[in-house]
């Protein structure tokens, strides 16, 4: 008797087919214009100017949106300089209590600001929804903690606000990086003058909403969105006692040549080239998740990406190999669909920067290998790439892509291993992978990068403070050392 057929297995991409899941827009009621935000209520700029921003995944226009220029940030310092003395004679309780009220409603809001980050920044929806929001929230909780403590941080018996407060915010992060600034600016009794990225102002001026909502007093908070000149006018106001700015290195360094010479206080987080290094004892299943989530995340578009893989050169075969699997069932596309792991990147002008970059490195002799996949026709996209055969000399190792994009180096030592992990301009980030606790710390010791992960990648807390050494920036974000650059102690 013939036995019958058996039906042909599926293949992998059928079986793990997945259908969209999209996340719907009609959360968000977008305007289709917004003003400058000065001493609590929304106003045209003095020029008249505006600018567009534009969905990266789809290229349309979403809003427009005010142009601040030199006489609006006149104002919105004058408004804070006016707020920042009743703010800051308030006890700390009751700042507080504004804090949490902010918290909450970010809480409460948190699918209608998740769907509008990924509308404008282009990161993928489950990535504002379940890291990024939570994380804002959780910052201005964890500074309304801090906020009647003062006293007890470790940073003398009396400190006291510094005054108005300049914070120049990027797009990878807008609404996480305005958390960052302005819950412990608040928390210390300072106020604050913010400037968003140019590309993605949206999130901030719906924050400014929130700050009516919680009924926060007219002038703490001041929104100014603009370009370069704006933050430059914002950064060189002379009644502005505090800068903070996270961004790229080459405007960091213009930023710090405006303050120096005068007693503003400075908080540079910038660039970085983070290495992710790898040991034959690792958990390779687990190390492999972490150097993805690692430079994939957010499309490669974080400060302290693990831009440069360092794998022993024992394990290099089967890591690369594990590597590229979990790359190929990587789902790129629509941003706003749950499904989606890799989003658009930002902007035109950030795209052009990845393509020359990667580019380079093809040109300098490292063998390329992006990952199958098919880009939408309208937007801003690249495929998750990697370079095998990188040397330390060649331009994807030394620069910041600031994109999807893998640069592997091998080591045989742990010496080599930090040598190479060190051989940067930057400090900002690293990640150790092994399975022994001694290396993990004997390698963290030695490893020169403002945080270092161990067996994990881009964990982060607002209790645990952030920042870099040399060319990634000075001073601290979160945590108690957070506080340290707001206030003026004995």
């Amino acid at each position: 008797m013939t036995e019958p057929s058996q039906p042909a297995a599926a293949a992998p991409s059928q079986l793990f087919a997945y259908a969209p899941a999209p996340e719907s827009r009609a959360v968000v009621d977008l305007a289709p214009s917004y003003g400058l935000f000065i001493d609590g209520e929304f106003r045209e700029a003095a020029s008249g100017k505006t600018f567009t921003t534009l969905s990266p995944a789809t290229e349309e226009v979403l809003s427009e949106v005010a142009y601040g220029g030199e006489e609006d940030v006149e104002a919105a310092v004058r408004a804070a300089r006016a707020a920042f003395g009743p703010w800051s004679a308030l006890p700390g309780t009751e700042r507080a209590k504004y804090l949490f009220r902010i918290a909450r409603i970010i809480q409460e809001r948190s699918r209608e600001l998740a769907v509008l980050e990924t509308l404008d920044n282009g990161k993928p929806i489950r990535e504002t929804r379940d890291a990024d929001l939570p994380l804002v929230a959780a910052h201005f909780f964890y500074h309304a903690g801090w906020a009647d403590k003062l006293s007890w941080a470790g940073l003398g018996p009396d400190p006291r606000p510094l005054g108005v407060a300049a914070q120049v915010i990027p797009w990878n992060f807008p609404l996480l990086m305005l958390a960052w600034k302005i819950a412990p600016a608040l928390a210390t009794g300072n106020t604050v003058v913010l400037k968003p990225a140019e590309t993605t102002p949206l999130s901030a001026l719906f924050f400014a909403d929130i700050c009516r909502q919680a009924g926060l007093p007219e002038g703490v908070v001041n929104i100014v969105p603009g370009d370069g000149a704006t933050g430059a006018a914002l950064v060189a106001h002379p009644d502005v006692a505090k800068v903070a700015f996270t961004g790229s290195t080459a405007v960091g360094r213009q930023i710090a040549r405006t303050v120096a010479g005068t007693d503003k206080r400075l908080t540079l987080e910038l660039g970085g080239k983070g290495a992710n290094i790898v040991f034959d004892d690792a958990p390779l299943d687990q190390a492999v998740e972490g150097i993805v989530n690692g430079i994939f995340f957010n499309q490669g578009q974080v400060c302290c990406a693990g831009s440069r893989l360092l794998v022993q050169e024992s394990v290099h075969d089967e890591v690369l190999d594990a590597l590229k699997r979990r790359l190929a069932t990587l789902r790129v596309g629509d941003p706003l669909d749950k499904n989606t792991d890799v989003g658009a990147i930002n902007s035109a002008e950030q795209l052009a920067r990845i393509t020359e970059l990667a580019d380079s490195g093809e040109q300098e002799g490292a063998e390329r290998w992006s990952a199958p996949c098919e880009l939408p026709e309208k937007g801003y996209w690249f495929a998750p790439t990697v370079f095998t055969g990188v040397g330390q000399a060649h331009r994807i190792a030394r620069e910041e892509i600031f994109g999807p994009v893998l640069s592997v180096l091998t080591f045989r030592t742990p010496d080599e291993a930090v040598a190479k992990a060190n051989n940067t301009p930057y400090g900002l980030s690293a990640g150790i992978w092994t399975e022994k606790g001694s290396r993990i710390l004997m390698m963290a010791d030695r490893l020169r990068a403002g945080v270092v992960w161990a067996n994990t990648f881009n964990k982060f807390d607002p209790a645990s403070p952030f920042g870099g050494y040399k060319e990634s920036g000075y001073g601290r974000e979160g945590g108690r050392h957070g506080l340290e650059g707001y206030l003026e102690h004995a």
